[in-house]
């Protein structure tokens, strides 16, 4: 892909995801995100009313008067995208490559942080950390990220969402909102996610195929792994290989489902051929209650 086509496909993706940023997530992402907390802001003289426990001992004491401390929220917030870059994203058999979807969210996402004056940030991972942009602000920091998220060939096409969510503890060390966007097809991260759950607010995205949870009966077909590149010919007319592929699928949704939930952090799932629009919408609506 060259530069020209490069720039007209994060132009296309800019119009479509700035107007439902602007018109549908902007003031539904600022009410489910709050501030990182309370952070202190001022000495004042005691009032009527005023919570005693928030008393400044050591400035009464010195005036001779009570004093308390004031404190505003800290508004401004940190978005992180974790974005799975691995082989198994290049795939997709109804409208469009599960890649092209996260891409989609996740500039949506972007923008709708920018609209808000806060900070975006990407990491790209597969079994390792493809690449990473520290958080910043402003349009042109997003359109960067868009054209990452384009045109990024990753090293490896295998999957470790452990070895990610270690990196996110390591180079982040306030509070962030952070996106884990995947097809989930791994598993092992539970120790690590509870760690990032308990510091961060975290959301697991999952963008998944109808075929990747289960296969047609096509008779014997050659199929390519896409994590390691092995080329396999599968008997789909067998019920014993469509059974074992759909009770995989059903463990690694039910691991997924099930760690998150534990970690105190959300989920979403979105299938390709749906609208993560409505699901985007439901979660946020739900969360900012």
């Amino acid at each position: 892909m060259d530069t020209k086509e490069i720039l007209k496909k994060v132009r296309k993706i800019e119009i479509k995801t700035r107007r439902l940023s602007d018109h549908i997530f902007g003031g539904e992402y600022h009410s489910s995100f709050k501030g990182r907390g309370m952070t202190f802001s001022e000495v004042r003289q005691y009032q009527f009313g005023d919570d005693v426990r928030a008393i400044d001992w050591n400035v009464t004491a010195r005036y001779n008067e009570p004093y308390i401390k004031v404190f505003e929220e800290e508004r401004e917030l940190t978005m992180l995208l974790m974005v799975d870059v691995s082989g198994s994203e290049s795939f997709g058999t109804a409208t469009q490559f599960k890649k092209d979807t996260v891409t989609e969210i996740a500039a949506t996402l972007a923008f709708s942080a920018t609209q808000n004056n806060d900070k975006v940030g990407l990491i790209l991972f597969s079994d390792d950390i493809e690449l990473y942009i520290p958080p910043k602000k402003g349009k042109s920091h997003v359109l960067r990220i868009i054209r990452e998220l384009i045109e990024f060939k990753p090293k490896s096409k295998k999957t470790n969402i452990e070895a990610a969510l270690k990196f996110l503890s390591s180079v982040t060390k306030k509070k962030a909102i952070v996106f884990m966007l995947s097809d989930f097809m791994d598993d092992g991260y539970e120790k690590t996610l509870k760690i990032a759950g308990k510091k961060h607010d975290l959301t697991g995205i999952r963008i998944y195929d109808k075929h990747d949870e289960e296969i047609p009966n096509l008779g014997m077909v050659p199929m390519l792994d896409a994590e390691t590149g092995v080329v396999q010919l599968i008997n789909t007319a067998s019920k014993t290989t469509r059974t074992n592929y759909n009770t995989n699928a059903i463990r690694l949704l039910g691991y997924y489902t099930d760690t998150f939930k534990r970690s105190g952090a959300g989920t979403i799932n979105t299938r390709v051929d749906e609208s993560y629009v409505k699901k985007l919408l439901g979660y946020f609506k739900h969360k900012g209650r």
